[in-house]
């Protein structure tokens, strides 16, 4: 596959995003497309409210997503229409399969979506994991996020010689989070794939992060994600979730500073613990260019 791309580069919340040229000469034989990056999660963005994308979406994403065929991508993203928010949000993931939510993605489509004036700085989007609230504010782009799910601390689950401890969370999608003393050294792509795959998370699978402690109020991330199926730079959700279930086991206070694999440091910062309210994570989002990918023959 070849894109034709406008390199267009920008500055983190760049007000002014050029647009995806939307002419129907172009949409009938070209799909038009933003990649857009949140704390090195990068993804391929699609306005779809007037069915732009008419191929199928697991085998376009898959596509689109590849890092050598395609434009290269965590995820695909579509914005289309929506009766319960301003917008309605879908991801999927690089093997073709539909995620629930993803909190880097919503960002980007909130930066996506004001810039282009389809919402204003404030906006709600409607996700397969519930609606949730967006704002751009003047340091990055804050996600209001819902109440994390099924949270379970402590369990024992068996890998190889060794008995690990690991606390289960969803926060719009499932994660298992589990702490390691030195980050750098984790096998996050030989026990990620491991857990994820574990029968405790069966059906569906989970994320997940493994988390280090660095000070009193700040911690580090490295994730494997779900769909990805590899390590990523970094995960919105799992960032949350292990902000909460640190917060849970080891008692930080809100709020939680979280650094990534991919270099940015991100904000969580939550009203009460147990239950966990006002959850809001707030980080950086990006344009990098625009461009167009063909239909499929």
């Amino acid at each position: 596959m070849t894109t034709s791309t406008k390199t267009t580069i920008s500055k983190p919340l760049n007000k002014t995003a050029p647009r995806p040229v939307d002419s129907k000469a172009e949409t009938n034989s070209r799909i038009p497309f933003a990649k857009m990056v949140a704390a090195g999660n990068d993804f391929v963005v699609i306005d779809n409210r007037s069915h732009v994308l008419t191929e199928t979406l697991g085998q376009f994403a898959i596509m689109a997503c590849d890092r050598r065929y395609g434009v290269g991508a965590d995820g695909l993203i579509l914005i289309e229409s929506s009766t319960k928010a301003d917008l309605k949000m879908r991801i999927i993931n690089p093997d073709g399969r539909e995620a629930e939510m993803c909190g880097n993605g919503a960002r980007c489509i909130a930066l996506y979506a004001q810039s282009n004036h389809l919402a204003g700085k404030t906006m709600t989007l409607e996700t397969m994991a519930g609606p949730i609230e967006a704002h751009i504010g003047t340091k990055g782009v804050i996600l209001h996020m819902g109440s994390p799910k099924d949270m379970v601390l402590g369990m024992k689950v068996k890998s190889k010689d060794t008995i690990l401890e690991v606390h289960g969370i969803n926060t719009g999608v499932p994660h298992a989070v589990l702490f390691v003393s030195t980050i750098e050294k984790a096998p996050v792509v030989e026990l990620g794939r491991f857990l994820r795959h574990h029968p405790k998370f069966s059906p569906q699978g989970t994320n997940v992060d493994f988390v280090s402690l660095i000070e009193k109020d700040t911690i580090r991330v490295r994730t494997y994600e779900r769909g990805v199926e590899n390590e990523t730079p970094a995960c919105g959700t799992g960032i949350v979730a292990s902000a909460l279930v640190t917060a849970a086991v080891r008692g930080y206070k809100s709020p939680v500073f979280v650094k990534t694999q991919g270099g940015d440091t991100l904000t969580v910062t939550f009203e009460k613990a147990n239950p966990f309210d006002q959850i809001r994570l707030e980080g950086p989002a990006r344009l990098v260019y625009t461009g167009y990918l063909p239909r499929a023959s």
